[in-house]
């Protein structure tokens, strides 16, 4: 089977270092396994989105020398795809719709289990949700080994369809891959914790599960990760070579010697990288919380 692999970020402003970081490590791994490399932007939240911004990235990234190898997917422009596989949950008696909000599930730790606190009332608008089953999820990293969780006791019943009516990350992605046949998905580890949770929709709706490589994240001073909300410098395009041999380095790759190019750099990333030499990391202080 051939490798696919994919870089997916969200167009709400440029790439920043550690969405470089996040790129060079999913697009080595293709290369590294003679695979393809794709491009998606998950613009399923307009009310994040930054004018331009989805442009400013590929841009950005083939600057860098990384490109997709198929046309670029954008999220907001396949909802008929979202609404078939969420009425096959529906069909199958896997979701409820929700009016909780998150102030209703404070007094529960921010879990939902099983039972709504407010009534459902037509009159309100409603998420809807993921019966989250008394199940332990275990999977395999290859940069950070054995993983595990609850769904019932760790996450609860998690959000798949907003109140906005907007489909939420875990379950637009676990579409999306099944739709272009990632083989393996390479991504920061601040989605450690999301990824039991999109296994078990994988499951649910008969979809393959990709192997699963999180790489340590790119932290400030305060030990938080980079953000474009906290307004992370991005990376420039002029002079691509040294925040290339930054992020190379961060990565875990010695590139002493390797001449001032995008291309000596990324063939030496490519015969040189090995995801045991990514340091393990911790669980992140930020993610997306349990929805």
């Amino acid at each position: 089977m051939t490798y696919r692999g994919r870089f997916a970020p969200s167009p709400t402003g440029p790439l920043h270092f550690g969405s470089l970081v996040a790129a060079l490590g999913s697009w080595l791994r293709a290369r590294a396994n003679n695979g393809v490399w794709l491009v998606r932007m998950e613009d399923l939240d307009p009310l994040r989105e930054v004018p331009d911004a989805a442009g400013d990235i590929i841009a950005t990234l083939a600057a860098f020398g990384m490109e997709s190898e198929e046309p670029v997917i954008f999220q907001s422009r396949r909802t008929t795809a979202y609404d078939a596989a969420f009425q096959r949950l529906r069909d199958a008696g896997q979701v409820f719709a929700c009016a909780c909000s998150r102030s209703d599930l404070e007094p529960l730790g921010g879990f939902h289990r099983n039972a709504c606190i407010t009534p459902t009332e037509s009159s309100r608008t409603c998420a809807w949700r993921l019966r989250a089953p008394d199940l332990t999820i275990g999977f395999d990293d290859l940069a950070n080994g054995s993983q595990s969780q609850n769904l019932y006791g760790d996450v609860g019943d998690f959000v798949i369809k907003r109140l906005e009516g907007w489909y939420s990350y875990q379950f637009a992605v676990v579409v999306d891959d099944a739709f272009q046949g990632i083989t393996e998905v390479v991504r920061g580890a601040d989605l450690l914790d999301s990824t039991p949770r999109q296994i078990y929709l994988q499951r649910v709706l008969g979809f393959a599960t990709p192997a699963y490589l999180h790489m340590p994240l790119v932290v400030d001073a305060n030990g938080q990760k980079l953000s474009k909300q906290d307004d992370a410098r991005p990376v420039g395009r002029d002079d691509a070579v040294a925040p290339l041999r930054a992020a190379l380095t961060f990565l875990g790759l010695d590139i002493r010697g390797v001449p001032a190019s995008i291309d000596a750099l990324l063939a030496a990333g490519v015969a040189n990288f090995d995801p045991a030499r990514l340091m393990r990391a911790s669980r992140p202080s930020q993610g997306r919380g349990p929805d």
